[in-house]
């Protein structure tokens, strides 16, 4: 209860809102989304197989390490599962959209939440959104290794090719990376931070650095969603025909 003057001032109900739009809608598909992909991913991570092809290597497995279990026993994607999760886990943008729709915290904009004290991201484990920088350095050196598997995808039996697999990890990698470069963290460090690029070293490349990323982050959602998509459809696809599930058809 709060005072204001002589009166007493109800606070506000869970969901309580002046909005008159169906504001819940909005996170209808970030449960879908977000929670099948997560669903998905884990199961995929433990099942430890179908992740490879001829030249097609699943995305959710790259970089591929002991693949014979010669040390490791479990699935190798449980080996590198950490950066691209926590890439994404930590992200800005998701944060938000999983704040939402998962925890309701807050529901939506002009919508009451949970009375609670609120503690944002200082506390376990919260705080620990505060190192998403880091993990954009691991998600850059993944974007290498994919970028390798694409390039991987055109080799077959040591002959140029191109199946429906390749393009299926061309657009991937290509969305991968728009999503990466789109990062609010890799703005921030191209001159984010700067208040007079004329004034820094190398200022004006860093302002172009810093522009053309500034577009690229005012469609950081899109980049978000649509690479979560391509990457597990990629997997999909190879799981696919590594399983004899589909054939892979040969462009050329």
């Amino acid at each position: 209860m709060a005072e204001s003057g002589a009166r007493t001032v109800k606070a506000p109900e869970f969901g309580q809102t002046l909005r008159g739009d169906s504001w819940w809608a909005e996170t209808i598909p970030v449960v879908l989304l977000l929670g099948g992909f997560g669903l998905y991913a884990t199961l995929r991570a433990f099942e430890g197989r179908f992740y490879e092809w001829g030249p097609y290597l699943s995305p959710f497995y790259s970089p591929l390490i002991d693949e014979h279990h010669r040390w490791w026993k479990l699935s190798p994607a449980l080996l590198i599962l950490g950066g691209p999760l926590g890439f994404r886990a930590t992200c800005y943008y998701y944060r938000k959209a999983y704040y939402r729709a998962f925890f309701q915290d807050p529901p939506a904009c002009a919508v009451s939440e949970w009375k609670r004290t609120y503690k944002g991201e200082t506390r376990f484990p919260f705080v620990l959104q505060n190192i998403h920088r880091y993990f954009l350095y691991f998600a850059i050196i993944f974007l290498f290794f994919l970028w390798k598997d694409v390039f991987q995808a055109f080799n077959f039996d040591g002959k140029f090719g191109m199946g429906v697999g390749t393009l299926v990890l061309l657009v991937n990698i290509i969305l991968l990376t728009t999503y990466t470069l789109s990062c609010h963290s890799l703005r921030h460090l191209a001159g984010g931070k700067l208040d007079c690029f004329s004034c820094a070293t190398f200022g004006k490349p860093r302002y172009k650095v810093w522009h053309w990323l500034s577009i690229l982050n005012e469609r950081h959602m899109w980049f978000a969603w649509m690479s979560l998509i391509s990457v597990g459809l990629a997997d999909f696809y190879i799981r696919l025909v590594a399983s004899g599930a589909i054939q892979d058809a040969r462009i050329f």
